[in-house]
């Protein structure tokens, strides 16, 4: 018998009920921040090329997940609306084509990626004695995108059925299955070869897999979803324009944004590696300043998608205030204790007293960064879930491009303040564009779209 979750308009004006529903969604990005890094510490004990090759695979997989995780995201936001005013057949429709769409689009990487790693890596200008061991671990773990994107897209449902905590414990055997698997193979422990680099992507995909399994099996026990051919067969068309209406628009912004910072990256490579190693040692504490603000905007997004079916457009906007303030003093919080703890911090990484000082100013910029950062994750979701996606994107590439980019240019290089310089840059974009977002919400245009297509 499912376990069926009623969700009340009650709880979604809570503030209470939406931290508690953050709480999963951030232990599980924290714990895939770790693991992250730690995947890289293993490898990096059989071979430094293996390292290499893993980054750069990487590199590219993070492009594909993107584009998944954005289509995935759609179904997130268009779900919550129809749950709260109970119109469950398009609450099946939508998780349908979400998961078609997202299962076309992860088999066509995965063609991609077996037939075309190669030449990627060469448009990369991938060293030749990385590429061979690049190539086998992108041809595997990317073989296998299908699976990625059907597990995106699965979790996605189910987080907008409100069930973070099912979501979290499967992440966590997910990467536990991933630690275990790349010390077995990658090392050779107990009765296994010692694989390397072909190790880590088996035990990617095997995680992955297992993953996909369990997440499928909750969804059948916990919800009362039904995936259906028919949704496919009989006039798509409209659902499926809904859905990419939102995720199309996202996935652009987010493409341009990693864009955009590889293009900076480019130019900090020019500078040489103490800056190429302080940028590393800062973005991995800047990525512990904003992770919960990523995370209790991903739980204001269900409530806000859910409260503007039930047409509680006053508790919408509350819950949103409510959320910029909470990711507001989250992130510059955690990021004025960074920068005054700054030496501890970086002398966890064996830094040298030159990395330090330098560390010092850019974390100082970082409290900046934190201000528009803090916005831009909160306004950017809470914009696309009253169904304004394309302010973000706009805002978004023009920012990327015509702030970032260029003014890291400009002051970085042009003007010679480098490593600080662009962290500068990149400090205007964020403000600038977490400004614009917040102008245009509370212009209230969302509003008026929303009323005149429901014919208030």
């Amino acid at each position: 018998m499912k376990e069926k979750k009623e969700i009340t308009a009650e709880q979604m004006r809570s503030n209470k009920y939406v931290f508690l529903l953050s709480l999963p969604i951030f232990v599980e990005q924290l714990l895939q921040l770790l693991v992250g890094n730690i995947d890289q510490i293993m490898i990096s004990h059989y071979s430094h090329t293996s390292v290499a090759a893993i980054v750069n695979g990487n590199q590219v997989m993070t492009i594909i997940i993107i584009v998944l995780n954005m289509m995935s995201m759609a179904a997130a936001v268009v779900i919550p609306p129809q749950l709260s005013i109970g119109k469950k057949e398009q609450v099946d429709r939508i998780s349908t084509l979400s998961v078609a769409l997202i299962a076309s689009l992860g088999l066509l990487s995965s063609l991609i990626t077996v037939f075309l790693h190669t030449p990627i890596f060469h448009l990369m200008k991938v060293e030749n004695d990385v590429i061979g061991e690049a190539s086998l671990y992108l041809a595997i773990v990317g073989g296998f995108s299908i699976v990625q994107g059907l597990y995106l897209a699965l979790a996605a449902i189910l987080r907008s059925h409100t069930l973070t905590k099912e979501v979290m414990f499967i992440s966590i055997i997910m990467n536990v299955l991933n630690i275990a698997g790349n010390a077995m193979l990658i090392n050779g422990w107990l009765f296994f070869p010692q694989l390397g680099v072909t190790g880590a992507a088996i035990s990617t995909v095997f995680s992955k897999t297992v993953g996909l399994i369990l997440i499928y099996i909750t969804l059948k026990r916990k919800t009362d979803v039904k995936l259906r051919l028919t949704y496919i067969k009989h006039n798509p068309l409209p659902t499926t324009k809904q859905i990419l209406s939102i995720g199309f628009p996202a996935g652009v912004e987010s493409l341009s944004y990693q864009l955009s910072q590889m293009f900076i990256l480019g130019l900090i490579n020019t500078l040489g590696n103490l800056d190429v190693v302080t940028k590393g040692y800062c973005s991995i504490l800047a990525n512990f300043c904003y992770i919960y603000a990523v995370s209790i905007a991903q739980a204001a997004q269900i409530s806000v998608g859910f409260l503007l079916g039930a047409k509680e457009l006053k508790a919408l906007a509350k819950r949103v205030w409510n959320t910029l303030l909470t990711a507001f003093c989250c992130c510059v919080g955690l990021a004025l204790v960074m920068f005054l703890n700054s030496s501890l911090l970086l002398s966890m990484f064996n830094a040298t007293p030159a990395i330090k000082a330098l560390g010092h100013t850019v974390l100082f910029i970082e409290i900046f960064l934190e201000i528009g950062r803090s916005c831009n994750i909160v306004m950017t979701r809470m914009l696309i879930a009253v169904g304004d996606a394309k302010t973000p994107m706009i805002f978004g590439l023009s920012g990327h491009w015509l702030i970032a980019a260029l003014f890291s240019y400009i002051i970085g290089i042009h003007f010679g303040m480098g490593l600080c310089g662009m962290w500068i840059a990149m400090a205007m974009d964020e403000c600038a564009r977490g400004l614009v977002y917040v102008i245009v919400f509370k212009t209230n245009k969302w509003k008026k779209n929303y009323l005149k297509t429901a014919g208030a």
